[in-house]
């Protein structure tokens, strides 16, 4: 069975046949309807390939995670993954399959796909320490639309949360429970930008209070909880140690409550934790943690529109919510 019968049967040409099939708008829906019906009756099915071949797309997107060298490369961050899974699902509702890829050593990394004909763009996120790779992804510059995640600099690329908001409202719920002196637990230089803008939201917010602000507590380390961890235990051997910390991610902030846990610290009775990420795992910590979440469905799409509507103007700033968990006491 060929377009040719369809249009024969249903009375329209066979340019009309594969514009209605494709869902051009020049089509009217009431000759998309004649056309679709004679097309089942007579069990005829578009070549998706043979139309991508004859369009130039390949329907696909290209998804790098990048992730810390010298550590497996599928280890990242549930954050990461679940950036992942909305992006997935955000290429899927614009008719894009996802073709992944996971990379983290130098050497090995891959960004043309456009180039060699594999994709029609390419989005990448993942951790912003190595450096190396998103070096060697400037350095390339790959053809074709580009979105990035995650990326330690700034161009006409990136897609990033309302970090700053984000903190704010982290601090202001801190505050509105009666802690007022409140660290930062998080490294702040250019490879955690991130950081950086929540450390902002944590400082002006203080100031704006009255309240101390400190210097932010550098997380050693590539094991963020191991990492979170250690660094109250430094927190708590100061002469004044904080009634309360922001954590510039969640993972951090799990490392801080299982200290606290460990030195006898009542959380959030004596002391309040507010990470940053919306991590599910978050819901299993002890106490839960109550963290600022992303909006991942809106993540992934905003990173997705740069490669299906890229005349339009971009989305940089994904919103963030407070979610409402249990290491931090009822307002006062």
């Amino acid at each position: 069975m060929t377009s040719f019968d369809v249009a024969e049967a249903a009375g329209v040409s066979q340019s009309t046949v594969s514009r209605a099939l494709a869902g051009s708008p020049s089509i009217t829906e009431e000759t998309r309807a004649r056309v679709e019906a004679a097309a089942a009756t007579l069990g005829y099915h578009v070549d998706a390939r043979a139309a991508r071949l004859r369009s130039g797309r390949t329907g696909t997107l290209a998804v790098v995670v990048v992730g810390r060298a010298g550590f497996d490369p599928t280890r990242v961050s549930g954050f990461h993954y679940a950036l992942l899974g909305s992006t997935c699902a955000a290429a899927a509702e614009c008719g894009y399959q996802s073709l992944v890829s996971f990379q983290s050593e130098q050497g090995s990394f891959s960004w043309n796909y456009v180039a060699q004909g594999q994709a029609d763009g390419l989005v990448v996120m993942g951790t912003s320490v190595n450096r190396a790779a998103w070096n060697d992804l400037l350095e390339t510059a790959p053809e074709g639309p580009v979105a990035v995640w995650g990326a330690p600099f700034d161009d006409d690329r990136w897609v990033r949360a309302s970090n700053f908001e984000g903190a704010v409202m982290a601090v202001e719920r801190l505050v509105s429970a009666g802690y007022r002196r409140i660290g930062f637990l998080g490294t702040v230089d250019s490879e955690h930008p991130q950081f950086a803008e929540r450390y902002e939201g944590y400082r002006d917010t203080l100031v704006r209070h009255g309240l101390p602000v400190s210097d932010p507590l550098e997380v050693l380390g590539d094991d963020r909880v191991a990492g979170g961890r250690d660094a109250i235990a430094r927190l708590l051997a100061a002469k004044q140690p904080p009634d309360a910390v922001f954590a510039a991610n969640d993972a951090i902030a799990l490392g801080a409550l299982e200290a606290l846990d460990r030195e006898g610290v009542r959380v959030p009775e004596d002391f309040g934790v507010i990470g940053f990420d919306g991590l599910a795992a978050g819901v299993h910590s002890h106490p839960p943690l109550t963290t600022i979440e992303p909006d991942f469905a809106e993540a992934g799409r905003a990173l997705v529109s740069r490669i299906c509507d890229p005349d339009e103007e971009p989305t940089r700033r994904v919103p963030v919510r407070l979610i409402e968990r249990g290491s931090v006491r009822a307002p006062r």
